[in-house]
């Protein structure tokens, strides 16, 4: 029953950034700590694959702190941490021997919840404290980075 806990943390890592569930996935495989099998997803954790991963992680992280970014609840980034989330999911699902379908529905209602959840939390905090959004903004990417590589290990 531990991948429903980490079906939610994925999914909510993924509505706060869309490409660290991906990275810690392919992590998680690469270390061990998930057997994808012969499934397509064991393809994130084979070479360079992490590396990649996590250098687009990376940009990810970086251009949400420029002003000119869209919203992550634009129509089309907001579909993208639903998909991702649910993928994410389903993949901790099928890894902890559960039901995909299971991991699949969590995962994205969890990525609606950290899509929303995170832009209200980010504003909040940011209007707390002055107005200024980068301390915030990597405080969320610690939070983002945690819950996907602590799924991750708990599948």
């Amino acid at each position: 029953m531990t991948y429903v806990v980490a079906a939610l943390m994925i999914g909510l890592a993924s509505g706060l950034r869309t490409a660290t569930p991906v990275a810690a996935l392919a992590w998680a495989g690469a270390w061990g700590w998930i057997d994808f099998g012969s499934s397509w997803l064991a393809l994130l954790s084979t070479g360079l694959v992490p590396w990649v991963i996590t250098l687009v992680a990376l940009g990810e992280t970086f251009i949400d702190k420029l002003p000119t970014t869209p919203s992550r609840k634009a129509p089309l980034q907001f579909a993208i941490r639903v998909v991702v989330g649910a993928i994410a999911g389903s993949a901790l699902a099928i890894a902890g021997a559960g039901l995909w379908f299971v991991g699949f529905v969590l995962g994205a209602a969890a990525a609606v919840m950290g899509t929303h959840g995170g832009f209200a939390a980010r504003r909040w905090l940011v209007g707390r404290i002055g107005g200024w959004d980068l301390p915030v903004a990597l405080l969320e990417d610690v939070v983002a980075i945690s819950l996907a590589l602590a799924a991750a290990w708990l599948a």
